[in-house]
């Protein structure tokens, strides 16, 4: 049987997409505390994020949106990784700016900072999959905003960041071009 790598590429990103949510899941978080959720896109989910980002893009002036949106088009698949802004019960850290876990909770919407740090661990554990198979990729908070604003994570979820996966003869996430 002959395939040609049309017939193969979406089906090969999609599933380095799932060992990737798979690395991000299992990579090392604070005190054990898993606050993270990973969703995958594919299809016209990609094409309705890049519609949102536009929509940002629009009424928030920020140029780049637009860039971006124009740019996940050309992914096969796009992995994203959130977090829960959850205190974990520490004694004494006060890294959030307040004195206690428990102040911090109070606020909801400001992070713990052991919550963006997992996130970090977790993103760079997704992207070394991604370069260990050499699929396309680039880390962007545009999608995981935009991602965020069509809820599709869980409520809780106060931020997000997005990977969109390609695989092609050079890499359409770098040296795009200007805004």
């Amino acid at each position: 049987m002959v395939k040609k790598f049309d017939d193969i590429k979406t089906s090969s990103i999609v599933e380095i997409a799932q060992k990737m949510a798979i690395a991000a899941k299992t990579a090392p978080k604070a005190r054990g505390t898993d606050n993270l959720e990973i969703l995958i896109l594919t299809g016209s989910d990609i094409n309705d994020l890049a519609n949102k980002m536009k929509d940002i893009a629009e009424r928030d002036q920020v140029s780049f949106f637009k860039r971006d949106a124009e740019n996940i088009l050309q992914a096969s698949a796009i992995l994203l990784i959130g977090t829960r802004y959850k205190a974990l019960e520490l004694k004494n850290c006060g890294w959030c700016g307040w004195k206690s876990c428990e102040e911090k909770e109070k606020h909801s919407n400001h992070p713990c900072v052991y919550n963006l740090n997992d996130l970090g661990i977790a993103l760079g554990s997704a992207v070394s999959i991604a370069a260990d198979h050499r699929i396309d990729n680039r880390i962007m908070f545009s999608i995981g905003k935009a991602a965020l604003e069509f809820n599709w994570f869980s409520s809780d979820i106060k931020a997000a960041f997005g990977i969109p996966l390609s695989a092609t003869n050079k890499n359409p996430f770098f040296d795009r071009k200007p805004i």
